[in-house]
């Protein structure tokens, strides 16, 4: 549900952001930040840490003054809102781990409601049925009664999300809502994440570090670098070569093949691989990790074969180096003797 509206979603222009000091120079700044995004998309924000992510997310928040430049949301100056206006345009979930103690899950999640309630903060009608919603569409309801401090990681995220849904923004900023989810818990969290915004039309904009996650999920990436900010697709920033610049380190370079970041290994030569599908792909994936350059079978100085599996048998890998040639029963064995 990509809205197709001109002045819809978020255009960050030419922004200078940083914690301003007594001294005669900011802390830390960065300038130059042009950034936009449209309405019911999902964009990463990425860069090392220390670049400016955080930073980037609060001062969009409000959290933080920007040092010039703009933000406008679905074409209105940031700065122009007044509190309340903000509250109504823009939800934000923190990354930092909050300790809750005697609230229930659904009081928790309540407190997304400020924005609509009286100066008492009593609950009407209507806010009670956006809790409850809030609630379902994260997954939540069995929850609603449990104490919010008995919750796992992952389920605590789900709350701080469905406080954020509960709040009924059309702009969700969250600030490495996987930081301290496992393998499970971060597919779970992204999962929702892209429901919501195509669900529901929100534009959803998060830091992370789960790049392999974002590279597949994502409509847009947010990067920033110490060689300047880019943005795009996912895929554009695979075949422009912006992922080999998120690291300043002379050992780990992004692999387009297969879309990992791996690390430099002294070259182990040429291997060709005969065989397609799963078995070939990892076949590959393991001979990389290894040093060797998938290359040729002319200019290859090791062949490997994938045999079957035949009906009821099993995979084979022939290898032939050197002019002999043998035969392994598993990629562990044949990594074992190359």
């Amino acid at each position: 549900m990509i809205s197709s509206c001109d002045t819809c979603g978020i255009r960050v222009n030419n922004l200078k952001i940083g914690y301003a000091t007594t001294a005669p120079e900011p802390a830390f700044t960065r300038e130059g930040i042009t950034f936009s995004a449209s309405g019911g998309e999902m964009i990463a924000l990425i860069g090392r840490n220390g670049i400016g992510k955080s930073t980037l997310l609060h001062t969009m928040a409000g959290f933080l003054k920007s040092l010039g430049g703009e933000i406008l949301w679905n074409g209105m100056t940031a700065e122009k809102l007044t509190p309340r206006e903000r509250s109504r345009m823009i939800s934000f979930v923190s990354t930092e781990r909050i300790h809750l103690t005697h609230m229930q899950v659904a009081d928790l999640v309540a407190y997304g409601r400020f924005p609509y309630t009286n100066w008492f903060g009593r609950m009407q009608a209507s806010d009670e049925q956006a809790v409850a919603e809030a609630l379902e569409k994260t997954g939540l309801t069995k929850y609603a009664r449990r104490q919010a401090d008995q919750l796992s990681d992952g389920e605590r995220q789900r709350a701080m999300i469905a406080r954020a849904v509960a709040q009924d923004t059309p702009f969700i900023l969250l600030d490495e809502p996987t930081a301290f989810l496992d393998v499970n818990g971060k597919y779970e969290i992204f999962h929702l994440l892209h429901q919501l915004a195509r669900q529901s039309g929100k534009t959803i904009l998060l830091s992370t570090h789960d790049l392999h996650i974002a590279l597949r999920e994502m409509d847009k990436f947010w990067l920033l670098t110490d060689n300047g900010a880019f943005e795009g697709a996912p895929e554009d920033a695979v075949m422009q070569g912006w992922l080999g610049l998120l690291f300043n380190n002379p050992l780990i370079g992004f692999y387009k093949p297969t879309g990992d970041f791996l690390f430099h290994k002294n070259a182990s030569g040429n291997a060709w691989v005969e065989g397609d599908g799963e078995t070939a792909y990892w076949t590959r994936r393991a001979l990389a990790r290894r040093g060797f350059t998938i290359s040729s079978k002319e200019d290859a100085a090791i062949h490997i074969l994938i045999i079957g599996p035949e009906e009821g048998g099993n995979t084979l890998w022939q290898l032939t180096s050197g002019g002999n040639t043998r035969t392994f029963a598993s990629i562990y064995d044949l990594m074992k003797e190359i």
